[in-house]
């Protein structure tokens, strides 16, 4: 069984603050610099590599990062967890989102029922219903078929399903296997029901119902707000939705519903984009094989994962590096920056993944930790960012690491060239330009256009992206912010924090409020 220590208690991380810090002005300059880029590269899966040479990292601190990875266990604990461990102190539960997309060690067996055999089973499920509604074997209460899906949830229902989906669109469009439009409704706020509903033509609509224990509040109010619209237009809303939920749930086998699928407490809601909970828009959207691809390319990326060297292992490399300018070299944010459109949501997604997994101050026995944990997480695609907030970036006074992404080709492939260029390239030369600008800045006597350099990144650069580069992606981040968790010693897999800002509100709306409360209760007409 693996250790689990806080990090500061780790001989080799007290070894690593000490080490010498890496002046990347100096790193990257000259021939030196082009050797480097060449030298600091792992392949990941799906023709996609991760390059660090623009990290402020060396030969020596590698080798201490290494000592770090071993003396932490981070291989046995990623294996205790793939394996069926609780992993899960807080809920007492295992964590086994990887099963959706693969077997990584033995089987697992929980509440006497084989796991992956179970998810597999849900996503046959969602493949045979997806297939008779593009088939038309599924249809509308006037025999028509359905054009539209729309996806109904919160959080982890909704950031990484819309990621991925909008991730695919146009990929699937070029390649001609895109079969209906996915729109997604989240915020309890009624404008975004409405007007997604305002777009949406509702009778040629099937509309997927998303939580886990059936009982969120945001979704439920949204499920509602559907069904009264609906009932409008004279629609039976038992033949437009679907759900997606747990076996336990009150959705489970309600006659409310065309179908239900189901997942279990052992895939969180910002793990759960490779389950029923990703697998059933995306199928409707694109098809089960194009699912399917997707999760391959999140396998591949998984077994990658599981090497021991971190020099071998994308993700735990990366984990390691975020560690050391987290908690070594003090910064306190990372900007997620992908240089395609396609990945316009994906920032959002590690967002929620990152901040709900590793936004904690006590470790994963409740005791509180001494040291920072969980970066604040934001980002953009780019060129768009950098008429943004690149200037804070550049010149601003924290050092904000960056994760950038790079394709070198576009999903549509139609480009025109311009000034000599075309757009796919000037894109390229973007964010080649802004790694170099952001390590080796510039020297100026006048100080407004002095740029000191040392601000480090790293890209994760493939052909193009396609189902399974994406789920490569995805896996990649899952496995950083896992492995990070078990560096700080934290459970990465609940979230309390989300909790206490619920329970409130149902007072707010039963009238059981005083003081302070009541007041602001008051100031916004309840």
């Amino acid at each position: 069984m693996a250790q689990w220590k806080n990090l500061d208690t780790l001989k080799s991380f007290k070894d690593l603050a000490d080490s010498r810090k890496v002046d990347l002005t100096k790193a990257l300059a000259g021939d030196a610099g082009a050797a480097r880029v060449a030298k600091y590269r792992v392949p990941m899966a799906a023709g996609l590599s991760y390059y660090y040479a623009a990290k402020q990292v060396d030969d020596g601190i590698l080798a201490q990062l290494k000592a770090l990875a071993e003396e932490c266990g981070l291989a046995e604990k990623f294996e205790e967890l793939y394996s069926g461990e609780v992993i899960n102190t807080g809920e007492k539960r295992r964590v086994l989102h990887q099963l959706t997309r693969g077997q990584l060690g033995k089987a697992v067996i929980a509440d006497g029922v084989d796991k992956r055999a179970f998810y597999t089973e849900q996503q046959k499920k969602i493949a045979e219903f997806a297939g008779k509604v593009h088939r038309g074997e599924i249809l509308n209460e006037k025999g028509e078929k359905f054009t539209t899906v729309v996806q109904i949830g919160i959080g982890g229902s909704d950031l990484g399903p819309r990621a991925m989906y909008l991730a695919l669109e146009n990929w699937a469009k070029k390649n001609g296997c895109f079969k209906m439009t996915a729109k997604f409704i989240s915020n309890v706020d009624p404008d975004d029901a409405a007007g997604v509903l305002c777009e949406t033509d509702a009778a040629h609509a099937i509309f997927v119902l998303v939580s886990k224990s059936g009982t969120t509040l945001e979704t439920l109010t949204n499920e509602a707000f559907v069904k009264d619209a609906l009932a409008k237009q004279g629609l039976d809303a038992s033949k437009h939705m679907i759900a997606v939920t747990s076996e336990t749930s009150p959705l489970a086998k309600s006659s409310d519903y065309l179908a239900a699928f189901f997942m279990d407490d052992y895939i969180g809601g910002r793990y759960s984009s490779t389950s029923a909970v990703g697998g059933a828009v995306l199928s409707l959207a694109f098809g089960p094989e194009i699912f399917d691809r997707f999760l391959q390319g999140a396998a591949e990326e998984d077994k990658l994962a599981t090497e021991k060297d971190p020099l071998k292992n994308p993700a735990m490399l990366d984990a390691l590096i975020g560690v050391y300018e987290r908690n070594v070299l003090g910064y306190p944010c990372t900007a997620v920056l992908p240089y395609s459109q396609a990945l316009s949501r994906f920032p959002a997604h590690l967002q929620q993944l990152d901040m709900e997994s590793n936004g904690k101050s006590v470790n994963r026995f409740g005791e509180p930790v001494v040291y920072v944990t969980g970066p604040v997480i934001f980002g953009e695609p780019g060129t768009n960012g950098q008429h943004s907030f690149y200037q804070l970036l550049h010149q601003g006074t924290d050092i904000i690491p960056l994760q950038f992404i790079g394709l070198k080709k576009s999903q549509a492939e139609t480009d025109v060239v311009i000034q000599g260029s075309t757009s796919q390239q000037k894109l390229g030369a973007n964010v080649a330009a802004q790694i170099m600008a952001f390590a080796c800045g510039k020297e100026d006597e006048n100080r407004n256009k002095y740029f000191a350099g040392n601000r480090p990144s790293s890209i994760i650069i493939g052909e193009k992206l396609t189902p399974e580069a994406l789920g490569a992606l995805l896996s990649h981040f899952e496995n950083k912010v896992m492995f990070q968790g078990f560096l700080w010693n934290l459970n990465s897999f609940d979230q309390e924090g989300v909790q206490l800002g619920k329970v409130l509100a149902k007072r707010v709306l039963a009238h059981e409020t005083d003081g302070a409360l009541k007041a602001f209760s008051d100031l916004l007409g309840i």
